[in-house]
């Protein structure tokens, strides 16, 4: 029996409404996402973040708009974040201090449940670098000589709880070795007492110590990376200098505030991972010294739960705390 036009009709309407219901909420899909970068303008991180702006915004068909909210460790454009509607048009680009600083100082948002991971940018490995006159020339020369003279090397980094400062006592944990643990404010300032002397081993940034270990005022060991690094490849990593536990990077990702729609991160993360692999993105995220990543979605959400733990461990077993 056929169906009289006014019930088709009715039915069509209900149908729709009901599917607008169940729909995820979405901002409108023309208008700008704000990408916020939690540090100020012209950093390491802001440069990151400006250069996948433009193909994140390509993929997504909208622009994407870099917003600096710096302070407090990067804590006051990450709670931006946690506290804006779940429709996109809001994201965090932050790096591994995302899930480094829960386990250091009380947070206004949980890092776990008020963000959604989307996608991981790169990792940026550390470099073991040393004054120039020292005479150890690999990981073991070091060891040994940390054993039998215990306290006698002191290690500086960038500032108490950086991931500087977790990968040296990583380092510290897994060799044995005591070593004396001396902060600043900042990678300048620790680096120039490094090359006086004043301090005798740091673990930093590749692109930071590179014009250093060009210019012979420091000397390389090793690298955390799981493969040799990019922008040092004639420096052994950890696990070649027998320590295959060890790989600790820095790394940076996308995050969307917590409770999104699945729909929409899977929306968002695709776009975003496609994004990253473009090869002139990669390319230029090497130039940078960093290493591209190709992690998006549910291996990424998995990837900042791991990572939350393991750092966790670190800080506790280490007993860093921050003054």
């Amino acid at each position: 029996m056929k169906m009289p036009v006014q019930i088709y009709r009715a039915v069509r309407l209900l149908l729709a409404a009901a599917c607008l219901a169940g729909a995820p909420a979405l901002a409108d899909e023309t208008g700008p996402v704000r990408l916020i970068a939690p540090y100020p303008a012209g950093g390491p991180a802001d440069v990151v973040a400006r250069l996948v702006a433009e193909p994140i915004s390509r993929e997504l068909g909208r622009p994407v708009v870099i917003d600096n909210k710096a302070g407090a460790s990067g804590t006051i454009g990450a709670g931006t974040v946690a506290r804006a509607d779940p429709d996109g048009a809001t994201l965090l680009f932050n790096t591994s201090i995302q899930v480094v600083l829960p386990h250091l100082m009380p947070l206004p948002y949980d890092t776990l449940k008020d963000f959604t991971p989307l996608a991981q940018v790169n990792s940026i490995p550390f470099v073991l670098v040393i004054n120039k006159d020292l005479p150890f020339r690999s990981v073991g020369d070091l060891v040994a000589y940390a054993k039998a003279n215990p306290g006698k090397l002191n290690y500086a980094t960038n500032s108490p709880g950086s991931a500087s400062h977790l990968a040296a006592e990583q380092f510290r944990k897994q060799a044995g070795v005591d070593l004396m643990h001396v902060p600043y404010k900042g990678s300048a300032p620790a680096l120039t007492d490094l090359i006086a002397g004043r301090v005798q081993l740091m673990f930093e940034q590749g692109p930071s110590v590179l014009p250093f270990l060009k210019s012979g005022q420091l000397r390389a060991i090793a690298v955390t990376s799981a493969e040799r690094a990019t922008i040092v490849p004639d420096v052994p990593t950890f696990v070649e200098a027998g320590y295959p536990g060890f790989v600790y990077n820095n790394w940076q990702g996308i995050w969307a505030p917590g409770g999104m729609p699945a729909a929409t991160a899977e929306k968002l993360s695709a776009a975003i991972g496609r994004a990253l692999r473009q090869p002139a993105v990669r390319q230029r995220l090497l130039d940078l010294g960093t290493q591209p990543a190709d992690m998006a979605g549910r291996p990424f959400r998995d990837f900042t739960v791991q990572q939350y733990d393991y750092v966790g461990d670190i800080v506790r077993t280490a007993g860093i705390k921050l003054d």
